[in-house]
């Protein structure tokens, strides 16, 4: 039916009233294009947020050890950022968010996170695994932490075997439609760690046996030091305080130039001056950080678990053979 000749003219007034106030109603095209246009990254992370599981880790050691077991099935965050000092850290409000949203928690355990639990009393519905379990733990044997586990448990390539395959347990157990890409993932990774491993060996073993002590600032080295043959002496023997005292510091001089020690060394997460004063009173050289409780950013030097261990042995081992 057609309309009459003012019906039709109206239509036509209301499609361009229409058209006006859409044209004048939307922001121009150069302040719009922020706007509509997502960023690509942020939208495949949402995107891959629904679909695949989120494994969040209590710091960056072993979040990279996680990921490289998930590989690009599952997302890993790390709570702490790198360069953070786990021992004392405190959960924000933020950390609670993201652990709530979480489908799981990998932590290292031994008594390294003492403020876990009270972060796991508030998201009682996601589950968390320690990644310790199985390792035989070598014990503090002075401060306040005598007859404790020493925490540093993954500093051992033999033991980040065990974290491997608790990491690869975890993950199949939390998603096992993706488990056959957990299981050749966490082998090639293993892998990859014994290699390393070979290499620390052989890099140690040209070390004169009477030069091969580890001084660094926290007793954060006890796995590495029996695995290796070497021997350790340390300010204190977990990150508490961050300095040491008067008592500590003539110990560890005294041990350094009673075995004419070249070097010490302190830890890339706490203050090194107290070490740096070892070195002026015993006549060492102070030979660089460690790390140890942190990866290093992307950039650093020390961005993976692996470039960690070598980072560590190279530093050691390169300081001892200075003159």
């Amino acid at each position: 039916m057609q309309l009459p000749l003012y019906g039709q003219k109206l239509v036509v007034a209301s499609g361009l009233l229409l058209g006006l106030c859409l044209a004048g109603c939307s922001p121009s095209a150069s302040n719009s294009q922020p706007q509509l246009s997502p960023n690509p990254a942020t939208t495949t992370t949402n995107l891959d947020k629904k679909v695949k599981k989120v494994v969040l880790t209590t710091f960056t050691v072993i979040a990279d050890m996680a990921q490289n077991v998930a590989g690009d099935k599952a997302i890993v965050e790390s709570l702490t950022k790198p360069g953070a000092e786990i021992h004392g850290y405190e959960p924000t409000p933020s950390d609670l968010v993201r652990a709530q949203k979480a489908d799981l928690i990998l932590n290292n355990g031994l008594n390294l996170e003492r403020w876990a639990q009270k972060l796991y009393n508030s998201v009682p519905n996601v589950p968390h695994v320690t990644l310790s379990e199985g390792i035989k733990p070598v014990e503090i044997t002075e401060d306040a932490y005598k007859g404790k586990p020493n925490p540093h448990a993954w500093m051992s390539p033999q033991n980040a075997l065990i974290y491997v395959e608790n990491i690869r347990k975890a993950l199949v157990n939390l998603d096992s439609a993706n488990a056959e890409t957990y299981n050749t993932n966490a082998k090639a990774y293993s892998q990859k760690i014994k290699e390393v491993d070979e290499k620390l060996r052989k890099s140690v073993s040209v070390v004169p046996a009477d030069k091969r002590y580890m001084v660094s600032c926290e007793g954060a080295f006890s796995y590495v030091t029996r695995d290796y043959g070497l021997k350790e002496a340390y300010l204190w023997a977990v990150n508490s305080e961050q300095q040491a005292t008067p008592k500590q510091l003539e110990k560890v001089i005294d041990i350094v130039k009673k075995n004419k020690i070249p070097v010490v060394f302190c830890e890339s997460t706490v203050n090194d001056g107290a070490q740096r004063q070892v070195a002026r009173e015993s006549g060492a050289r102070f030979g660089g950080v460690f790390y140890v409780d942190s990866l290093s950013p992307a950039n650093g030097p020390a961005p993976t678990y692996l470039k960690l261990l070598e980072l560590n042995i190279n530093t050691l081992t390169q300081g001892l053979e200075e003159k």
